[in-house]
């Protein structure tokens, strides 16, 4: 499977602008690519001004994100703000070649940022299965809370993070990303938004693509930039059955 990881400055709380930018950027990847996958909060930036800038589910943004995958017969993933039933999301999107989709709410809200008080948090791991790779979708502060995404009996091929993670605690970013990739024996790619916000918070990017064993096919980069690259199933399915690591996992349940 072919991964494009598109990290770019997202312009602050302008969706029309953002959405264009996704669209020129989407519309002239080569054909080969299967699946784009963009930052947290793509449309607006890591913004709790959810009143004024959220949607309903089948908004604009949607909208705009199934025509782009049907036309270019491509998968899209990432997460922007939506109102349902009076209550706002955090909501990752992924959006199938055929235009049908499937969402994720972010579990793990942002205490630091005051995003647990505008947002109602989510309570299911969500995977989703695509071109026979099986995927579990995370969004940012996710990635802090490892049993909430641990792999159980072989359940994913593939962890994606789409992120608004600043450049101040990127060390840690790309510590437990890797170690994500390593204690699951999962493919991880993450994207994050570079540039700097108007609370003057720099984000440096580093979206990367990591093996099962824990070695880049990405290296963290900093540039608003599309990196591409091919992930390959076999060799996941032959490390995960001649090494193992994954039967001698502790046995567990998820208290929510």
């Amino acid at each position: 499977m072919q991964v494009a990881l598109l990290q770019f400055n997202t312009l602050w709380e302008n969706k029309q602008a953002n959405l264009q930018f996704v669209q020129t950027q989407i519309n002239t990847l080569p054909n080969a690519v299967d699946l784009v996958v963009l930052p947290e909060m793509f449309t607006t930036g890591f913004t709790m001004n959810a009143l004024h800038l959220a949607e309903a589910e089948q908004g604009e943004t949607l909208q705009t994100l199934q025509q782009l995958a049907i036309k270019n017969n491509v998968a899209i993933t990432g997460s922007w703000i939506v109102k349902e039933n009076n209550n706002f999301y955090n909501r990752l999107f992924f959006v199938y070649p055929n235009g049908t989709y499937k969402t994720y709410n972010k579990r793990h809200l942002f205490t630091l940022a005051g995003e647990d008080k505008t947002y109602t948090a989510g309570t299911n791991q969500v995977l989703v299965s695509y071109k026979n790779w099986n995927i579990c979708l995370l969004i940012c502060y996710d990635l802090r809370f490892p049993v909430f995404s641990r792999i159980v009996n072989s359940n994913y091929d593939l962890l994606v993070y789409v992120a608004s993670w600043p450049d101040r605690r990127i060390n840690a970013w790309d510590a437990l990303l890797k170690a994500r990739a390593i204690e699951n024996m999962s493919y991880v790619v993450a994207v994050n938004r570079c540039g700097i916000d108007p609370q003057n918070v720099l984000y440096s990017g580093h979206s990367q693509i990591i093996d099962f064993m824990g070695e880049h096919l990405v290296a963290p980069y900093e540039k608003e930039e599309i990196q591409i690259a091919t992930l390959q199933k076999e060799p996941l399915q032959i490390a995960r059955e001649k090494l193992a690591f994954l039967n001698d996992a502790d046995a567990f349940e998820l208290l929510r």
